[in-house]
């Protein structure tokens, strides 16, 4: 009896994870096991217990994916139970929940800026409308509508219990002044949640940052030392300084943020000096994490920079990644979208030990991105997010960001002739019947450009199968060899195919080679990159010619003794030929 006791009371101690979606506030899921385990059903209201006694309601519900030890609960319960991801909390079962008569609820100062009219109409009532939630006194809850996302308390309850379930004939009462933040911590600190399109970078730099901060011991029992650096690069916009926050978010570590440039200085030793603060700064408030966003600026290629001042700041870094104890509990991340760039010896385990490419998101990421930048939006019931990420290849989180800030002022267009710009708020009645429609999104996309691709002129073109007479077998190979690949790639998957790498056309001048080409990749919505036989013969050209530049200059100005043999140092050999060679 008593070791079945202890297991169980073993059981109900769950790992804290990010949930699988971020819109409800008042659920957690848990596998279905773990719940038979703990004899909870689908839809009981169970009580988390977190940090310094503070405590909180949820609905439970199965999930097949979550692990055995672990249990997914969003940003508000943790914060409202003052828990990290990795933390534990314990889960106990409610008996005899009551149902809330009367319930006091007011938003948070700092979060109303701005907004006038009737928040309960705008806010409150779609959020508890035909549907039963719990809440518990004193938590903090985010409702999101109108454009705006808003916190509001929970404050007094009738009748007079810790938690209750708010039901439809539940009366809110939502009279009085606004609250002003205490220590709660905010609720739109960014956070795993807020990262989307980057799970194995993610996963990875988790790994590498949470372990030696929050559990050292691991690495001291084993007998190695724990990651010094971690390198993050990848084009502009694509998250590596959202990622840096949110890490340090969510693992409660001292964050301490150098822009490259901001270090410098025309002082002699003035910009070693500032990184030495910085580096003492990090150490004092230990676990912490340096994030220096854009090093290639602060540690270029000692071989090929000309200033001393450069030189001396990458010998600064290196000797002080290299005199950072090993228990020191702090890391060093770096971002840069030029990582070839950065000084080779910065580059080897024990400084930065890790390089981790955040690349362009697929479309599943790109529709993990939308679905963050959307979730304060308003959206059209005819809004499809899966399509759009199908439109957006080539995009990285901040174009993606743009495209819905661009939609959301043509919305706001719309609207100007009933807002009424001389007065301070705007009235939350008519924040909320903004929402952005495929309209929107369609003006958008034209006038926003793929990070990614904006070096490369592309265009879907707009050929299709009527414009191609006859050739009808091509047409059917075409389909079969390129389109289903595209269209149905689980199909190939099943049957254990892989697609065809490419397609070469032949035949005599005229015969619709480019055209045929053209037509596919309007079928598939694929993007079309022309490339002619003699624009790669130019693009050699050029690149030999630039290099023989290189080459003569170099020779230009290395001086020669009349005693050193001809030949050496490249004189009297031309680059070219050497070259061509």
């Amino acid at each position: 009896m008593a070791s079945a006791a202890a297991s169980k009371k073993a059981a109900n101690r769950l790992v804290v994870e990010e949930a699988a979606t971020n819109d409800d506030n008042s659920v957690c899921t848990l596998h279905p096991a773990t719940m038979d385990k703990l004899s909870i059903f689908k839809g009981d209201i169970v009580l988390l217990k977190g940090k310094r006694r503070h405590s909180t309601v949820c609905m439970a519900l199965p999930d097949d994916t979550c692990e055995g030890h672990k249990m997914r609960i969003n940003k508000v319960a943790r914060s409202n139970l003052r828990v990290r991801i990795s933390d534990v909390v314990s889960v106990h079962q409610c008996h005899d929940v009551k149902y809330g008569k009367r319930v006091h609820i007011l938003p948070l100062d700092d979060t109303i800026e701005g907004i006038g009219g009737n928040l309960f109409d705008a806010y409150l009532k779609p959020y508890f409308v035909d549907a039963y939630r719990p809440v518990h006194k004193g938590d903090l809850f985010l409702v999101r509508g109108g454009m705006r996302s808003v916190e509001f308390k929970v404050m007094e309850m009738d009748p007079a219990v810790e938690y209750c379930i708010m039901a439809p004939d539940t009366e809110i009462f939502c009279e009085g002044e606004p609250v002003k933040r205490e220590d709660e911590e905010r609720l739109d600190d960014v956070g795993y949640d807020d990262v989307g399109g980057m799970g194995k970078p993610l996963t990875l730099i988790r790994e590498l940052v949470e372990l030696p901060l929050r559990h050292p011991q691991i690495f001291k029992s084993i007998g190695v030392k724990p990651p010094k650096g971690i390198l993050l690069y990848g084009p502009p916009g694509s998250g590596k300084t959202l990622i840096a926050r949110a890490v340090a978010n969510e693992t409660g570590a001292f964050f301490f943020l150098i822009n490259g440039p901001e270090i410098m200085s025309k002082m002699a030793g003035e910009s070693e000096s500032n990184l030495r603060k910085a580096f003492e700064e990090a150490e004092k408030n230990a676990p912490s994490i340096i994030f220096i966003d854009e090093i290639d600026s602060i540690a270029p290629n000692r071989e090929k920079t000309h200033g001393e001042v450069e030189r001396r700041i990458v010998s600064q870094l290196l000797t002080l990644m290299d005199g950072m104890k090993a228990r020191a509990h702090v890391i060093v991340m770096g971002a840069t979208n030029r990582p070839n760039s950065i000084d080779p010896a910065l580059r080897r385990f024990g400084r930065f030990d890790r390089e981790i490419d955040i690349g362009v998101p697929d479309e599943v990421g790109r529709l993990e991105v939308l679905r963050i930048h959307t979730k304060n939006m308003k959206l059209d019931k005819d809004v499809n997010l899966e399509v759009v990420a199908k439109d957006t290849h080539g995009y990285v989180g901040a174009d993606l960001a743009a495209l819905y800030t661009e939609a959301a002022l043509q919305c706001i267009r719309e609207k100007m002739d009933v807002i009424d710009l001389e007065d301070d708020t705007i009235d939350a009645e008519i924040l909320n019947s903004m929402a952005v429609t495929n309209d929107h999104l369609k003006t958008a996309l034209i006038g926003t450009n793929p990070s990614a691709l904006r070096e490369t002129v592309v265009e879907v073109p707009n050929v299709n199968w009527n414009d191609i007479g006859g050739l009808d077998s091509v047409k059917r190979e075409l389909q079969e060899t390129v389109q289903y690949p595209v269209e149905h790639p689980e199909k190939f998957e099943k049957f254990g195919m892989s697609p065809s790498k490419g397609v070469l056309f032949y035949g005599p001048p005229g015969c619709g080679k480019t055209l045929l080409a053209k037509a596919i990749a309007n079928e598939c919505q694929a993007n079309f990159i022309s490339i002619k036989g003699p624009e790669l013969l130019t693009m050699c050209v050029k690149s030999l010619t630039r290099h023989a530049s290189l080459r003569r200059a170099s020779c230009s100005s290395t001086s020669l003794t009349p005693s050193q043999p001809r030949g050496e140092a490249g004189w009297g050999m031309p680059a070219v030929r050497r070259t061509g060679s």
